[in-house]
């Protein structure tokens, strides 16, 4: 269909703040225009799709996603990739340069643009790594990777740990006007620690990793960030000190943000329990009271997006004991059941829960999407804020198995996805 009106939903739009009963009109790919109430009549040529009393929002951006293509294709595609973030209302995604080889020149981020418009359904915008093999030591070509396609530069699960080399790369970054997505981890203070540093570590007899590790090198690039002047997003934070530290930072600043795990806002660290190696992730299960303050700083603003962490794993390196397992966890198609959560529980409301997964995203990456206004891309999904469900993980799309809600039963559900107003996803027929 080139021209449809999709009536009987109430729409959620974060951007320009409607919240009610509403219509959507669709021509050529994008947003011809929305309206509130019911439809009016048809425009000529116009197929109307009753949206029986969904949800329709704009469709969800998420900023970090890990994929294996190319290099480890067993434990992702982005095709698989791509009907994974279908399922879940993901219509965008950061695909992180983790890969083998690395994305750290242009002919490699090509080489995703291209493969994903070839093979997946949903829109995949590389980050390309900051610096050569994502070894810390020599930044990449910033011009040559922007121009072949990348919407950001990050060292992916690594952290830079030499302060001089980060304030090059933001430098460099900040001529080119391309942000620095940067996950913050201090390695030596990490060491050989396996979850959150405390009383429960001790009790499991693993070893443990203090916040400070994260508040350390957060401070450091929030300082660099201000001095260079460039776009900077901390990947995830998930400690409340981390959390007051960005709150200063940003009085001081507008082109400071970050990110938090939807894992770091629905579990913590008890959820480990009996060493579930699907709950070794990086940042780790912080204790309750972090978890507690990350909602807070979503609610207050702080907090500017939530991510899914989608890091598909294969079973050989995480059916291992606890300490030995790699982190990781799958997370696109929970990613939306798992922030509903917070609704439900009366903690965020529903506007302040889709702007961190839509026009946030979309401000910081200064993508056209993330809002249901005229002109913008044809973006967005349907769902049930209610709909009951419980996760099977054998009926995941990915092709890795690992999720850290196995099991759990959520309520909210995606019915249908689109992406440049064509159904790549549907959970059931709207024209029944």
């Amino acid at each position: 269909m080139t021209r449809f009106v999709v009536d009987n939903v109430h729409i959620v739009d974060p951007a320009s703040g409607h919240d009610g009963p509403g219509a959507l009109l669709v021509e050529d790919r994008v947003i011809h225009d929305r309206v509130a109430g019911r439809a009016p009549s048809l425009p000529e040529g116009a197929t109307r799709l009753d949206g029986k009393g969904l949800v329709l929002a704009p469709g969800l951006i998420d900023m970090r996603v890990f994929t294996g293509e190319p290099g480890r294709e067993y434990r992702e595609t982005l095709q698989s990739a791509g009907d994974a973030a279908a399922a879940g209302g993901v219509t965008s995604f950061v695909a992180m340069p983790d890969t083998m080889p690395v994305i750290d020149d242009g002919a490699l981020v090509d080489f995703i643009v291209r493969r994903a418009k070839a093979t997946a359904r949903v829109n995949i915008l590389p980050a390309a790594a900051i610096t050569r093999g994502l070894e810390g030591a020599e930044i990449t070509e910033f011009g040559l990777l922007k121009e072949a396609g990348a919407v950001c530069l990050s060292d992916g699960r690594r952290s830079i740990q030499s302060s001089a080399l980060l304030r090059t790369a933001m430098s460099y970054a900040a001529n080119f006007d391309m942000p620095i997505v940067h996950h913050v981890v201090d390695k030596g203070l990490a060491g050989e620690g396996v979850m959150n540093e405390g009383h429960f570590a001790s009790v499991l007899g693993l070893k443990g990793i203090p916040v400070e590790a994260e508040t350390i090198p957060l401070a450091r690039d929030l300082q660099l960030a201000r001095l260079t002047g460039v776009r900077y997003h901390a990947a995830q934070v998930s400690s409340a000190s981390s959390l007051a530290i960005m709150s200063r930072a940003r009085g001081e600043s507008d082109r400071l943000s970050c990110g938090v795990s939807i894992n770091n806002l629905s579990l913590n660290e008890n959820d480990v329990g009996p060493y579930r190696t699907f709950f070794k992730l990086s940042p780790p299960l912080r204790a309750e009271a972090d978890r507690r303050a990350m909602i807070e700083g979503l609610r207050d603003g702080t907090i500017d997006v939530i991510h899914s962490d989608h890091d598909p794993k294969d079973s050989e390196v995480k059916r291992k004991p606890f300490a030995e397992a790699s982190d990781g966890a799958v997370g696109l198609e929970t990613l939306l059941a798992a922030a509903l959560r917070l609704v439900h529980s009366g903690d965020v409301d529903l506007v302040t829960v889709l702007r961190a997964l839509t026009l946030r995203p979309a401000e910081i990456l200064r993508l056209p999407s993330g809002r249901l206004e005229k002109g913008a891309p044809a973006d967005f999904i349907l769902f049930d804020p209610d709909y009951p469900w419980q996760v099977d993980e054998r009926a995941l799309r990915s092709r890795s198995r690992n999720t850290s809600f196995e099991g759990a039963r959520l309520a909210g559900k995606v019915m249908a996805t689109y992406v440049a107003g064509v159904e790549v996803y549907s959970m059931q027929d709207l024209n029944a």
